[in-house]
């Protein structure tokens, strides 16, 4: 089914967060809503009602579908213009474009497509190491071979990081210089929408471009509208 373009009228883009953390949902309503200014969009986070507080390894991704499709299809109104789904894994995009012809995007499809504009070698850091096979097949699946420079990930684990917001920053800061110094990445993907903070932060502050998550998809989504 063809999607419809996104209406920039008095409607809403719909994110959900496939962690169970109600912090994570207002932060990635936050950030969703700084990209949108100038619009006449509004932003309506969900949080699944079942699942980890974070998606770290591939059993969590998995079940996540289920629950990421559920709470969609209890969200999505007439209003809705638009579906974005906040984890870098992107669960239930496929499932969720299957019932709706309005966009759907995930955060990771939107990061990758973005870092790889114009032929461009990239890379990605991020916490979860765990994902690192799945993260390689996103890539594989939405960018030409032989431009990713690989992934970097932060010694500390993902859980631990998120009660350490200035510990996160500094890891990932790290994470991206070494992606960009030793792997030749022109452009880094901070994969994962809880790092939105972070990502925002070393964004301010690198020389080398950073792809941030929602900002992505915020921009793809809108490109619909123009298209």
């Amino acid at each position: 089914m063809p999607r419809r373009a996104v209406r920039a009228d008095d409607g809403h883009l719909l994110i959900v967060n496939p962690n169970t953390n109600a912090a994570t949902t207002r932060l990635l309503e936050t950030v969703a809503r700084q990209q949108l200014e100038g619009t006449h969009l509004a932003v309506r986070g969900v949080t699944v009602d079942e699942g980890p507080r974070m998606i770290v390894e591939p059993a969590a991704l998995d079940a996540s579908v289920s629950y990421v499709v559920e709470r969609t299809r209890r969200a999505v109104t007439e209003q809705t213009r638009g579906v974005i789904v906040g984890a870098i894994g992107d669960p239930g995009v496929d499932e969720l474009r299957r019932l709706y012809d309005i966009p759907v995007i995930g955060i990771g499809e939107a990061s990758v497509r973005a870092a790889a504009e114009g032929g461009r070698r990239f890379g990605m850091a991020t916490s979860t190491g765990l994902l690192s096979l799945r993260l390689e097949q996103l890539v594989a699946r939405h960018s030409a071979a032989g431009r990713f420079t690989g992934i970097r990930f932060t010694p500390t684990l993902a859980d631990d990081l998120a009660a350490d917001p200035e510990q996160q920053f500094v890891e990932l800061q790290r994470a991206v210089h070494d992606s960009a110094v030793f792997d030749g990445a022109e452009a880094v993907i901070i994969g994962g929408g809880p790092l939105s903070e972070s990502a925002r932060r070393i964004a301010a502050a690198s020389s080398v471009p950073i792809i941030e998550p929602v900002p992505s998809a915020i921009a793809r989504l809108l490109a619909y509208s123009a298209a």
